[in-house]
């Protein structure tokens, strides 16, 4: 048996870290696709519109292969990948932590940027509750009325919710299978053989790495 279960985070947390002056807020939330990370990242840049950075990194998608790095003008590696690396080390996807800082005055170097940066996030995610979820496979079924009470009868073998119903010269509907139930539900659908059973979505992702080069401001 595989693994089909992840770590997210239910709500959007804050943390903080101060050092020589300069202040660094952190904030995770819970994200799923790439829109919403642009989202949070408009809104936190016009509520802290005075800040000197914005630094952040995301995870998405169960296998964690789709994921961005930005150091908003830091030297390169010290804002975005140690804030990245509190997320691995923490083995949470579908999240996106921005830590955005103050300058106070006092340069604090390479190691010293992302010693902070890292601690900020640690802090976020220190404050947040972490969940876990299932990997999920989302099959659409079609059948005749007729057929009702045996495709009824797998949905509730296998305790799964029918999604997005839809009733006129047949019944259709969606239903999301764990992942690691997904060949024993299909084969079970499949001996009805007069049921249209196809997958609509299969949760993953595509691998993303972008980084920024850049000196200390």
């Amino acid at each position: 048996m595989f693994d089909d279960t992840y770590h997210t985070i239910k709500s959007p947390s804050e943390g903080s870290y101060k050092e020589k002056g300069s202040k660094f807020l952190a904030f995770a939330y819970p994200v799923r696709t790439v829109d919403e990370v642009k989202q949070h990242l408009e809104q936190l840049r016009k509520e802290y519109f005075d800040a000197r950075h914005h630094c952040y990194a995301y995870i998405l998608g169960p296998n964690k292969d789709a994921f961005r790095v930005n150091d908003d003008g830091e030297p390169s590696g010290t804002g975005g990948r140690p804030i990245h690396g509190q997320l691995l080390s923490a083995d949470l996807t579908d999240t996106l932590i921005v830590v955005v800082r103050y300058f106070g005055g006092t340069l604090l170097g390479a190691s010293g940027l992302a010693k902070a940066y890292k601690t900020a996030a640690h802090d976020a995610i220190a404050h947040a509750e972490i969940i876990e979820k299932t990997i999920d496979v989302r099959y659409r079924l079609q059948f005749e009325y007729a057929l009702t009470n045996d495709v009824m009868r797998v949905i509730n073998d296998f305790r799964l919710t029918p999604q997005n119903e839809i009733f006129n010269s047949g019944c259709q509907f969606d239903v999301d299978v764990r992942q690691s139930q997904s060949v024993r539900f299909y084969d079970a659908i499949a001996v009805l053989r007069a049921v249209k059973i196809e997958t609509v979505f299969s949760q993953g992702a595509n691998f993303l790495w972008v980084t920024d080069n850049a000196r200390e401001k």
